[in-house]
């Protein structure tokens, strides 16, 4: 059975993953940071899902997560980074220090957290697929969400870099969603963001093209089609 690994699934876009991947038959071990939001999705997806709360921006926490899930399900075939957070509406000189580090914790050392500590064991297997969520905001740029923007830009390079050092049989995907009216768009958009597809309309595409992607995508910056 395919073993998906998923950040950020207790809200949104990872929510919304996950049931998808579970429709599918894979497995899915995600992880998010609110407890309560884990136990409701953990009561739709049954066994023999794993969903643990885990804050990516903690190496240590994530360590731990990792060498639980290969203990007890394997090695992933698909390592999806989706845990994001954006910033606040505002010109970059007036985003406090914390506000950055934080999103810069999350989006870019979050991600290189997990693959630190999952992607070991898939390069051994010579096998697997690593898909970090960029944005269409790491491929352009837009006022009032510098600090979003430089992180996703950030994984599109630190992913360009990974698919470089991989062995041939794996990939390194970033993935360009699209717009979603989720949360955070809705913290950028406002009203607006009611124009744009929900997030269970999206993972109806989403997850079949990301069960797709291989090791012929290595390196290839892709995004989900219609969105």
């Amino acid at each position: 059975m395919t073993l998906v690994v998923l950040t950020g699934a207790s809200r949104g876009l990872g929510r919304e993953m996950a049931l998808g991947f579970a429709a599918a038959g894979c497995t899915v071990c995600g992880c998010g940071r609110s407890a309560d939001a884990l136990q409701s999705l953990r009561a739709e997806l049954g066994e023999p899902h794993s969903l643990q709360v885990v804050d990516v921006a903690s190496d240590e926490r994530v360590a731990a997560w990792a060498g639980d899930i290969e203990r007890q399900f394997g090695v992933p075939d698909y390592l999806v980074n989706n845990a994001a957070l954006i910033n606040s509406n505002a010109p970059l000189w007036e985003i406090t220090a914390a506000e950055f580090d934080a999103l810069t914790a999350v989006n870019i050392s979050g991600t290189a957290n997990t693959i630190r500590h999952f992607a070991p064991a898939m390069v051994a297997r010579r096998s697997g697929v690593i898909v970090n969520f960029s944005s269409g905001w790491g491929r352009s740029v837009a006022a009032s969400v510098a600090p979003y923007c430089g992180t996703k830009w950030a994984v599109e390079g630190l992913t360009q870099a990974l698919a470089a050092e991989l062995p041939d049989g794996m990939a390194a995907v970033p993935l360009n969603p699209g717009i979603i009216n989720t949360d955070m768009l809705q913290s950028c958009f406002g009203a607006g963001a009611g124009g744009f597809p929900d997030a269970h309309t999206w993972a109806q595409t989403s997850v079949p093209f990301i069960l797709q992607l291989s090791a012929a995508d290595n390196g290839r910056s892709v995004s989900v089609p219609g969105f």
